[in-house]
Formats: structure tokens, sequence, C-alpha cells
């Protein structure tokens, strides 16, 4: 297989971070504007992080990677190998506890066959060999691509979320003037350790199912299909799907190519965030209930992550709970199964209104 083997085990979680470790901040799409890229970094600094960036990831280059740059055309954070350099450089690098994406955009499948997989992998090994934990990918968007590879080949958990040059940057007053906000309280959750609760809006399928958390953003996920990247068949998974600027027909269109190969088959629940700028939203609730209500599982509508002004942070790979029956609410809800938690009822820190929560695996943030 191109690219290095795929692992079947259970995924590793990522390990916590602590105040004063490094994180490497890199654009694997598109490039980063500069004075948002700054200000997405003075809030990894502010919430005691090392953040420095990656060499290119402020290069523009056009699409073709050929003559002088155009306005009007698309552009890459450098070239491919420009841009998987500096991801493998940040990865491999035994200084650095995160590698987090700068921005989405377009640009991320194009560096996967230039990774070597196999060095990537002795890194993730000696990460977690540690005593740490795996170091934490963390982005959105374009990044599906990366989360789904890194999940599959290297066996960890990722991190999906907001990202430096985009909603990070707006976070600077919350975080200077200590002010609460849901999303930056979602990032400082799920990379530094705790409870974090995402509250579901409505369910399109009642029920409860347990699995790990799989998907992203559907327009990537689509695009990895028949690919040696695919994420494994959502068999046992709850499957999480975002998606941005998709008119109806086309979200509808990628849903049919996924149920069609067979992607969905098995799936324990699902859960669906934002889907901004994607059209009327009850046409949109109309073609999740036609195409996912006949897979006889869950469906959770209106989690806040993905694209969107609310952009809450999701660990891709951990165990997940989904309900839309306790309490006559809708619930997703993923915990630490390892070691093993007796069911003692309701978790306390599930609001009565329900909830998505994130809860960092023991000897985290210190």
């Amino acid at each position: 297989m191109r690219g290095g083997p795929a692992r079947s085990r259970e995924a590793l979680r990522y390990g916590r971070l602590r105040p004063g470790d490094r994180v490497a901040v890199i654009a694997p799409s598109g490039p980063a504007e500069p004075a948002r890229l700054e200000a997405g970094c003075a809030v990894l600094h502010d919430l005691g992080l090392d953040a420095v960036v990656g060499k290119h990831a402020l290069d523009p280059v056009n699409l073709g990677h050929s003559g002088p740059l155009r306005d009007g055309w698309h552009r890459l954070a450098g070239s491919d190998a420009d841009r998987a350099a500096d991801l493998q450089d940040a990865w491999c690098d035994p200084r650095v506890r995160a590698v987090i994406c700068a921005r989405g955009g377009y640009g991320a499948t194009r560096v996967l066959d230039l990774l070597d997989w196999d060095a990537l992998g002795a890194a993730a090994e000696a990460s977690a060999a540690s005593g740490r934990g795996p170091k934490i990918l963390h982005g959105a968007s374009d990044v599906t691509a990366l989360h789904a590879a890194f999940g599959t080949r290297l066996g960890i958990t990722t991190s999906f979320g907001p990202m430096p040059a985009g909603m990070i940057a707006d976070l600077a007053p919350a975080v200077s003037r200590g002010m609460p906000d849901e999303s930056l309280d979602g990032l400082r959750a799920a990379l530094f350790g705790g409870p974090v609760a995402l509250p579901g809006t409505h369910a399109l399928r009642p029920g409860r199912a347990e699995g790990p958390l799989t998907g992203g953003t559907l327009s990537l996920l689509t695009a990895l299909l028949g690919t040696p990247y695919a994420p494994p068949p959502a068999a046992g998974r709850i499957v999480f799907l975002e998606d941005v600027t998709e008119a109806p027909y086309r979200i509808d269109r990628m849903l049919v190519q996924l149920l069609q190969a067979g992607w969905f088959d098995g799936a324990a629940g699902i859960a669906l965030g934002s889907w901004r700028d994607c059209g009327d939203p009850a046409e949109l609730d109309s073609v999740f209930a036609a195409r996912l209500g006949p897979l006889g599982v869950p469906v959770l509508a209106g989690v806040p992550a993905g694209h969107g002004p609310r952009q809450r942070t999701l660990e891709l790979g951990a165990p997940a709970v989904l309900d839309t029956t306790m309490l006559d609410t809708t619930v997703l809800d993923t915990k630490v199964l390892d070691p093993p938690v007796p069911d003692t009822g309701p978790d306390p820190a599930v609001p009565d209104a329900g909830a998505l929560t994130l809860v960092a695996p023991p000897g985290g943030a210190r």
C-alpha cells in the first residue's frame, strides 16, 4: 500500500499539553494571512504555549506551482514538497508536543503521498513511549484529510477544531480579558484536559449509541474514497459530519456516494455539526433524514463544531456516546473508557440540555 500500511489497533489518546509546551504551527493547505496568523499565535502564547511557525506557512504559490502569482488564482502555502516537509519536520521534532494547522482551504490531500509514514509512525511511537502520550495533530476543514490518514496509519486520536489563522485569531480579547468564550473553553479543555460540553439542538432520529468518533468535513471524506488514505468504514463508530458553502443537492450527492460505497454500513450513530452557507436548514434536515434515517441509527443535529461562529473541538478517534433520549434531550458524549468507567447513571458534567463531553485522559494537564 502506498504511504505505508494502515493500522487497525485501537487508537491511542493523544497526550494533553502543559504550560510551556512547544507547538508547531504549519500550513498544509492554503497560505496564512500574516496578521491573522500573528494574532492566532499570540493567543497560543497567552494560553502558555511556545508557538513556532513553520518555514513555508506564509509562502503563497499558484495552484500549479509555476509562473508569477496571479490575482484570482487559488494559492497554496508553498509547493507540495514544502508543505509536506513542514508537516513532517514538525511531527518528527521531539521538542514539539503538538502540530497545529494554521488554516484549511485546499491542498492537504496533495501532501499525503510525499510524507514518510514510517518516520511519522516512529515519531508517534517515540512520543507515546516518553510517558506523555502521542503528540497532537490539530486543525479542521481541509485538515480532515490529515486526520483520516494519521488516525488510520498512526493509530492515534487527533483534534478537530479552530485554527490560528481562523477563529483562534478572533479569541484574543477573550484570552486577554479573561472573558468566557465557548470556542476558547472547548479548545483549552481539548488540548490541556478537562470536560467540555457541546449541546446538540435537535434529534432527527432518536436512540443511543457508543463507539469511537470518526468523520470531519464531508467533502474531504468523500474526496478520500478510493485512495490509500480513506478512513476505514464507519462500522461501530459514531460519525461526525459538517461542511461549508455546499448546496443541499451537493451534500445529498456526497452522502449518496458514501452510502453507495458502503462507508456508512454498520455505523453506530451520526452527529451533525454546522453547515454554514449550505442553504435552507429545513431542506438540509430533510436531506439528512432521507439519506441517513434509513440507517436506523440515532442522528443528532446542531452540534456546535465545524465552520461557523461556534467552533468547539472534537477528539476524533476517542470513545463516544451519543444519546438522544437522556432526560428527553440530545447528547453526544465522548469520554475516557480506559480504565473502564462503571455505569453510575448520567454524567454530572453533562448539562440537562444534553452535550458532547470531552474528558482528558488520566495524567493530563498539570
